[in-house]
């Protein structure tokens, strides 16, 4: 039996911002977007210390050094917002 779906591959790829919401492409093409205001150390943050992120986890997370900020693909693929700290 054969199929045409593509693997799923939920490494990040790639992290954009538009004004209201945080977009992460994935390694198989898909784009995950959430609100800002459900991360909010990534909303409160500046243009500049968005910017600087780094893959972690393997592959399956994104971490903010500047913020310490740490979220994973399976929680955004979840729609989990950030944890109250």
């Amino acid at each position: 039996m054969s199929s045409l779906a593509t693997k799923a591959d939920e490494r990040v790829a790639s992290v954009d911002f538009t004004e209201h919401d945080l977009v992460v492409g994935l390694m198989d093409g898909r784009r995950i977007s959430g609100l800002l205001e459900w991360y909010p150390r990534l909303a409160h943050a500046t243009p500049a210390q968005l910017r600087i992120w780094e893959i972690s986890a393997g592959g399956y997370g994104i971490h903010w050094p500047e913020l310490d900020e740490d979220l994973s693909t399976e929680g955004l693929l979840r729609g989990a917002p950030a944890p109250a700290r």
